[in-house]
């Protein structure tokens, strides 16, 4: 990793964030209504974007955004959670959390890419899949299950970019990928800082200390290996001005798209299994076990 391409969030001696965020305080940045949405990011990245709805088995869901454009004159697939800007489009677009069929029609977005070599950019954007009955009986868990095991045999390059909220298996049903980054402010997480206060201390108020212990901003996740780099925002967030954090993306998009399309797809797909694989730690009998190369130590 380059330099640019990387920007450590590095600890003063008393724990606090170079830049003097806590990580409670990133995901009130990573939740504003005024970030910068998926379609913001497209609209600026790319051109001729045409937008493809439904899943061809049910409905659209305008919380996943799917379709192609062009980056550089190559063309490629975009998707990616829309969560919404006015309060009546966050109701429309249910907040960014995505009905099965959302993640049915990105699926389905993913394989026209593949069978036309487009490469994909996935852009991560929800507090996670909808929980409601509706979703379950419409088979929310199948489909979330389904598009992490199909992205893994997707044969072309996968980029992945967590522009605000990573909301549990929400996000890695459209977040596997061969390179993962995160902007400054984002956080990822298998669960909310106030569900899981509300879990483990029956005090949803005690979020911000749950935050904490997650490690769920970028500087945690890369130190841990989970995602490849992170990405600047402006001073109080991107929302402030988007061209520094844009012109970081445009380059890694650019210089990664050029690397990853001259592997064979053989070569891409055991790099994305191994990516994932190294990422595992687990306990047994008391003693921490980690993969070779892990950070996790």
């Amino acid at each position: 990793m380059t330099d640019t391409k990387v920007k450590k969030d590095r600890k003063s001696p008393d724990n606090t964030p170079e830049n003097g965020l806590s990580v409670w305080e990133r995901v009130l940045l990573a939740r504003a209504q005024e970030r910068p949405t998926t379609l913001d990011y497209i609209q600026r990245l790319c051109t001729h974007f045409i937008e493809l709805h439904g899943d061809r088995t049910f409905r659209d869901d305008p919380s996943v955004i799917a379709g192609f454009a062009e980056f550089e004159g190559r063309s490629v697939a975009v998707i990616g959670h829309q969560k919404g800007k006015s309060f009546k489009d966050r109701m429309t677009r249910n907040f960014g959390m995505p009905h099965p069929e959302g993640y049915r029609k990105a699926l389905r977005i993913m394989r026209l890419a593949e069978r036309f070599s487009m490469p994909v950019i996935s852009f991560i954007d929800t507090p996670g899949a909808y929980p409601g009955i509706e979703a379950e009986e419409r088979g929310q868990v199948e489909a979330v299950a389904r598009n992490i095991m199909e992205m893994f045999e997707i044969k072309i390059p996968i980029l992945v970019f967590v522009i605000g909220e990573g909301g549990s298996g929400g996000a890695l049903a459209i977040g596997v990928g061969d390179q993962i980054y995160m902007l400054e402010n984002a956080v990822y997480s298998v669960i909310s800082p106030e569900a899981c206060a509300a879990i483990l201390w029956e005090d949803s108020t005690r979020a911000p200390e749950a935050a904490e212990r997650l490690q769920m901003s970028a500087g945690d996740l890369l130190r841990m290996g989970i995602i490849d780099g992170i990405i600047p925002e402006a001073s109080g967030g991107v929302q402030k001005d988007i061209s520094t954090t844009l012109a970081h993306m445009k380059a890694m998009i650019s210089e990664d798209l050029d690397r990853l399309t001259q592997l064979s797809p053989e070569a891409l797909l055991e790099a994305r299994y191994k990516k994932f694989q190294g990422m595992v730690a687990y306990r047994e009998n008391g003693h921490n076990q980690f993969p070779p190369g892990s950070t996790f130590k």
